[in-house]
């Protein structure tokens, strides 16, 4: 049997850029960066004191008193940028079969902040049981699919994919595999993350993997510079609707690009570190353009996951001109972690948003502060540094890989 082919025909997003699709496409085409002190809680303690926090987010102009009660921060966020999405696709859900549409919804740890709320309430309240009925569905990470089902009545497949920082792109993979299979004809995708809390702010800062620029943090989040020291935390979410190609000709929905290959896999090397050689990333980015039916030379720009550890940067580029031999010189390679920081279970479902844009608008999003590359790596790739490019977007890659050496690719195509 062919396999179906999958479009994109709905996005939204809110995120350290932005709080919906056209101010985040803005922010990354001007390269700026969403990172500043943080203002959610005192974090006067930590060794960082600056994260990419979702700016002028207000949730009582989302939800009632009652919702914010059920709603997790990042269930909150999820449910913000699914909803633009939805109503971007054109869908009349009072009309649309709904046993065949979906939500498949990635996040690596879920409720961290009411976890941690909670507890701390069990403890200072001198250890009397009084936890919150809505303690345990605000915190698992498959709530925000399931709210999102429920919200709009999706009795399709509805679950989370919970891969650390490839949470997000797993997500997108399985609801492609989803629709290509015949078994939904659509499924609203995607990741949301809020770890700005107390315990993920001490938890990262204890593994070493935060940047410690506390004097300028807008400059902190500099995949492949020499001076890079550690990962900017971030927050937000980011939602796709893919769909049947002949559903979505049927009822004339817009499409923004094609899902033509993904890919997973697994470094099965160390739990926080990537195999040094990039041999996880390598297998999965060759997997996902074989997937494609592509040659790596037909790649117009690769989204890394380039999230500005001393340990991260260097392995995923070595893959990529492994992989794509001459052809990496001639590509456009940009990490927006630069702008965004790292959204954790997020990040897939922000940056194939930002290939997007690319493969939508022609614009390159930037690799910002990049002042002096790392003198491991290749001078002659075209790292996109500072400035945003213009080119011709036809295939365009992304690369999330996560802790536990989980490793992922998608490839989205200009819809012809």
């Amino acid at each position: 049997m062919s396999r179906r082919r999958v479009v994109v025909t709905g996005i939204g997003t809110i995120n350290p850029l932005g709080n919906n699709i056209g101010e985040y496409f803005a922010n990354l085409e001007k390269g700026v960066s969403g990172a500043a002190e943080i203002t959610l809680f005192d974090c006067s303690k930590f060794k960082t004191q600056f994260a990419c926090e979702v700016k002028n987010f207000h949730p009582e102009d989302y939800f009632d008193v009652k919702q914010l009660r059920q709603h997790d921060r990042f269930s909150q966020f999820a449910l913000i940028a699914a909803d633009q999405a939805i109503k971007d696709c054109g869908i009349d859900l009072q009309t649309a079969n709904t046993d065949m549409i979906g939500c498949i919804w990635g996040s690596g740890i879920g409720g961290l902040d009411t976890f941690y709320h909670e507890v701390k309430g069990f403890v200072e309240g001198g250890y009397t049981p009084r936890f919150s009925p809505f303690f345990i569905p605000r915190m698992i990470a498959d709530i925000a699919a399931g709210q999102i089902a429920i919200k709009y009545g999706l009795k399709g497949p509805n679950y989370c994919t919970v891969s650390a920082c490839a949470s997000a792109n797993h997500a997108l993979i399985d609801a492609a595999m989803y629709i290509q299979s015949g078994r939904a004809d659509m499924i609203v995708t995607g990741g949301s993350e809020a770890p700005i809390t107390v315990p993920g702010l001490g938890g990262f800062n204890s593994l070493k993997a935060l940047s410690t620029r506390n004097d300028n943090p807008k400059a902190a989040s500099r995949p492949f510079d020499k001076n890079r020291d550690g990962f900017v935390i971030g927050e937000g979410a980011g939602a796709l609707v893919l769909e049947e190609l002949e559903h979505a000709l049927a009822r004339g929905a817009k499409i923004y690009a094609e899902v033509v290959g993904g890919s997973i896999g697994a470094d099965a090397y160390h739990f926080t570190a990537p195999h040094p050689d990039g041999e996880g990333a390598a297998k999965a980015m060759r997997a996902a353009i074989n997937e494609a039916g592509i040659e790596p030379s037909q790649l117009d720009y690769v989204n890394v996951h380039g999230t500005s550890t001393p340990l991260g940067d260097l392995p995923e580029l070595k893959a990529l001109i492994d992989i794509m031999g001459e052809a990496a010189y001639k590509v456009n390679i940009s990490s927006t972690k630069s702008m965004t920081g790292h959204l954790l279970g997020a990040a897939g479902a922000i940056e194939a948003l930002a290939c997007i844009m690319a493969i939508q608008t022609g614009v390159i999003p930037p690799t910002i502060n990049l002042d002096e590359v790392d003198e491991r790596i290749d001078p002659n790739l075209n790292l996109t540094p500072n400035v945003a490019q213009r080119r011709e977007v036809k295939y365009a890659m992304s690369n999330t890989f996560g802790f536990g050496g989980h490793n992922s690719t998608v490839i989205l195509a200009k819809y012809e």
